[in-house]
Formats: structure tokens, sequence, C-alpha cells
């Protein structure tokens, strides 16, 4: 049975798979779920351990990166000190 998802991406990464899957005869939808059933298929314990960059070059030409988002902490220390290192400026 199928079950409606409502994912948000990036317009250029949706383009290109649109491309991709068009040129490939399948949709979309079905390109997405194949993904993830390869996500699923095997146990993977960290996002760190699974070949995103295999995936990624049937979707784009060149070579893929991943970039963790800043943990909160992180970003709350690097504002802060842009705040002290901007205060005597006018």
């Amino acid at each position: 049975m199928d079950t409606k998802v409502t994912l948000s991406f990036d317009e250029s990464v949706v383009v290109q798979a649109k491309a991709f899957a068009e040129a490939n005869n399948i949709s979309l939808s079905r390109l997405t779920e194949f993904l993830l059933s390869k996500v699923v298929s095997k146990k993977y314990r960290s996002l760190d351990e699974l070949p995103v960059s295999d995936w990624v070059n049937m979707l784009s030409e060149g070579q893929a990166e991943y970039v963790r988002k800043n943990a909160a902490s992180t970003v709350k220390k690097d504002y802060l000190e842009s705040r002290r290192s901007g205060k005597g400026r006018k």
C-alpha cells in the first residue's frame, strides 16, 4: 500500500532529480522510494555510514559533500563571540 509523504528539498536538487527520474522512465516518487529502501535495507547506525555520495552521484555530476548543521550551542557561541568583537565599532 502506498502512503503519501510531504517533503521539502532544495529546488535545484528537485529539478535534477526530476530530470534523472524522467531519463530513467521512473517517477520522482518511485526514485525517492528506491533511495529510502536502500537506507532501510541495511542496519546503518549513523548518517556517516550511509553511502550517500554514491546515490547523489546518480542524480548529479561531481562529488557530493555532506555538511552537518552547527549545533545550537555552537551557533550561540559564535553569535556571542561576534557580538563581543563588534562592541567597540561604530
